[in-house]
Order: C-alpha cells, then structure tokens, then sequence
C-alpha cells in the first residue's frame, strides 16, 4: 500500500513514510494510490470484535508492511487500553432509530485520542527503527492539541509544539494544554483564529530548509495516519447497528473536515453508509459548499462550538481530489487559486456526483443551545455544544431513506464546555475526577503574534537550548 499527493508532484510513499512526512513536499495530501475493500463476510466477522481487534483488523489493510500484524495488534491495544468504558467507543440510543456515539471516554475526553493515541505509539516505533528525531508542529482549535500532548509527552524522541487561538479555546481545553510540564512540549497562543494557527504551521511546512533542518512532522488531519485512524469508530459503530443489513447514517460535527472525509473513506472501503451529514455552526463554509458548490472562506466568527470555528477545512482537499477523478494537477491548480482569492467552485456535474453521499446543514447559537436541551429532556443526557450542532442538524436533515438508523458523532465530553452546557441546562458538568487536578495546575505556555518567521525563530531558540 502506497500513498500519493493530491497535488500529483511527490513520489508514493509507504505508510511509515507518509506517517513521519505528514504533509507532502509538493504542499498536497497524502491519500491511498488505491482504496483498499472489505466485502460483507469480512466485515460481518467483525460482529463480536472488541474495538482493539478491529481497529487492528482494518489499520492493517492501510498501513501495508510498515508493521508486521501481531506488532500493529499490539500497537492498537496499547492505545486504547487507557479509554474508560469497556466498549471504547460506546452506543447510546438517544431516540427511535437516533444513537449518540460517544467518542469522549479517551485520556482527554475528546475524539481525537482515537489517532493520537495510535499515532504516539506508532511514531515511537517508527523512530526507534529509523533512529530520527522528529519536531511536531501542529494547530489545534482546542482538542487536537491536548490530544497530542497526551500520546507524545515523555516521548523520547519527539519535541512537540502545538499553537492555539488566543481566548478562542475554552478553559478546560486549554488546560489540558498548558499544566502538562514534560519538557518535550510547547505550547504557544497565537494572536489569531484557528485558521491562523493552521496557515502557520502550513507554512513552516512550505519551507523546505527548515522542514528538513528540525524533521517537521505533522499531527493535525492533514496527516493520513490521522485519518486512518479515524475510520475504525465507524466501521465499528455501523457493524454493530446493522449497517450491514439496515440502512444507516452519521451525522458529523464538523470544521476542518477530517472527521468527516474518515467516514467518507469507510464507505470507500465497504460500509454501506446511506449518507454522511455535514454539521456546521455559525462557520458554514462546508454547508455552503454543499448547497452551491462554491468553497468560500469567510471571517472566522466564534461560537459556543469553537473547535469549529474554522473557515478553512484542510481536508476538503482530499475530498477535492476524488471530485476531480484523481486529477492531481487539477486539484492544485484550485488550491492556487483558493490560495490566491479565498474562493473557488466545483461544477454542478460534480456537486451532483457529491450529493448522494453527503448532505449538510447548519446550526446557529439558539439551535445549538435548544439541542442541548432537548437531549437533556427527553433522555437525560447532557451533550457538549459540537454534538448538540450535529443533532440539530441531523433531525432537521431527514434521511431520505425510511428506516434509516441516525448516529450522531459525540465529539468532546460536556464537561470540556461546562459555561456553554450550564447556559443551556442550569446545569454544570464536573470534570471526571481524574481531571480535575488541571483546575488549579501551574501553566506553562507563551504568546505570539500571527508571524512565520517570529514562529520559526522561537521554536529554534527552544531547540537549541535543548540539544
């Protein structure tokens, strides 16, 4: 198994290879030269599967020879050991034919642990075997960077630097952050939006010199490894509700589009999905795009949902790349011109090729928050702001098909947002006990301004004072 640029100018690479590079040199996404495919009995064989054996079971028909079986079992059982609840990523029925996947019962309450658990095991293999040391760079809107942190703090072989909106994070989120004290992680709180952040360690990456100078790697979803991790919850979900038999749908929360292209990338490979729904907040580039068929970036606006707020999806441009049959060529001259002006449009044949897969809508504040509620109501359940947009949408955007199952992607704990839950319910959310001590930790982080070359001098200053 190979992997290739959306931009078509950088040679394939295994996956290990994809896993370190992370970005590719031509600036594209990495994405498989072929998807691989499970047929029914395969994936029916997964019934009674633990969610260890299938993320093992499916990571192996993506990551080729990079790792032999039994080393990728033990892999995978190494990083969901520490996960909360025996399922890993447990079901809830939350209506009639309406179930919450709960994807918050990691080390940092978020789905993101799903990767970055696997990713930190798998880069320390990785590294050992190639005797390199790497320097992640990576921009988080709130729980990518906490992730992270968690799978590589203590790591011998990784300095990580993760950047963060200034005051666009919530509290719990950025604690998380900034109490750990290993002296392998940075954190930096950037004078800007997500976007920024994200432009940023874009173009350090852009920078060839300095990319091979500290061996950038990269931990955001613009990372297949991300992605191919991703896919496992719902293959694992979709087996157990029936996917196989039953028509079934998710309902995505979603800014920067990896969490979605993972469940575009599961039906690719055999689950029959009806349907994947797009969820936006106030930031509705992707729910326009699907309406229009015109990717438009506007002025970032901040939500009760801020790992949202983001008007720039990096991994549209995967998407991209399959609406325009592969054409790597193609795919960068749009990302030229989207660079250039902020805006580019897809025709209407391919928006139509689109709609039968996914479908998109959008949730403003009050939405948001009467979501909340409604949830708590009829089934005592409390939903953090990101879940609360998906069920909105998702009960707003009917499945077109009857009998149709609806599993809403819970993306974070209710406790990481406990000011937006408590405004919608009276109700405030603890932190699990084991958490709790990052309330009143000692931070450490730094503030910079929105400037790649002010970035670059600091993450060098630290380097050096280290080695």
């Amino acid at each position: 198994m190979d992997y290739i640029s959306t931009r078509g100018g950088s040679d394939p690479l295994p996956f290990h290879d994809v896993l370190i590079e992370g970005l590719a040199m031509d600036g594209g996404l990495f994405v498989p030269n072929r998807w691989p495919s499970f047929n029914i009995d395969q994936l029916s064989g997964l019934k009674t599967a633990d969610y260890a054996t299938t993320a093992a079971f499916v990571m192996r028909n993506l990551v080729g020879d990079s790792f032999e079986p039994q080393e990728l079992e033990e892999l995978c059982r190494g990083a969901y050991k520490d996960f909360n609840h025996a399922a890993t990523a447990p079901l809830k029925q939350i209506g009639h034919s309406e179930w919450l996947l709960e994807l918050f019962h990691g080390p940092t309450l978020a789905f993101k642990d799903f990767a970055m658990r696997l990713l930190g095991l798998m880069f320390e293999r990785v590294l050992e075997r190639k005797g390199q040391r790497i320097t992640i760079v990576g921009a988080t809107s709130g729980d990518t960077g906490s992730a992270a942190i968690h799978a590589c703090a203590g790591r011998a072989n990784i300095d990580i630097f993760v950047l963060f909106p200034k005051g666009r994070v919530s509290e719990v989120q950025r604690r998380q952050m900034t109490t750990v004290m290993d002296s392998n992680v940075h954190c930096f709180a950037i004078d800007g939006t997500f976007d920024d952040c994200q432009a940023l360690v874009k173009s350090l990456f852009a920078d060839v010199d300095f990319r091979r100078k500290l061996s950038l790697a990269a931990i955001n979803s613009i990372n297949w490894a991300r992605i191919s991790a991703q896919i496992v919850y719902y293959i694992y979900a979709g087996i157990r509700l029936g996917a196989l038999e039953n028509p079934l749908r998710f309902i995505v929360p979603t800014g920067n589009f990896g969490d979605v292209y993972a469940g575009y990338a599961a039906a690719q490979m055999g689950l029959p999905i009806t349907e994947l729904v797009v969820a936006t907040n106030n930031n509705d580039l992707l729910s326009r795009f699907f309406d229009s068929g015109v990717y438009e970036a506007q002025t970032v606006q901040a939500t009760l949902s801020p790992s949202m707020d983001i008007q720039v999806a990096s991994n549209f441009e995967r998407l991209l790349f399959e609406t325009n049959d592969r054409n790597g060529t193609l795919t960068a001259d749009q990302m030229s011109t989207f660079g250039r002006t902020r805006r580019i449009s897809v025709d209407w044949g391919h928006l139509k090729a689109l709609r039968p897969r996914f479908r998109a809508g959008r949730a403003n504040e009050d939405e948001t928050l009467k979501a909340m509620r409604e949830v708590l109501a009829s089934c005592g359940e409390l939903i953090d702001p990101h879940t609360a947009v998906g069920v909105s949408v998702g009960r707003r955007v009917p499945p077109e098909i009857d009998q149709t199952s609806s599993v809403y992607l819970a993306t974070a704990h209710p406790a990481k947002f406990p000011e937006s839950v408590e405004r919608a319910n009276n109700v405030r959310p603890d932190l699990p006990q084991a958490l709790q001590w990052i309330e009143t930790a000692r931070e450490r982080y730094g503030e910079l301004p929105n400037d790649a070359d002010i970035l670059k001098s600091q993450i060098q200053q630290v380097q050096a004072a280290k080695h």
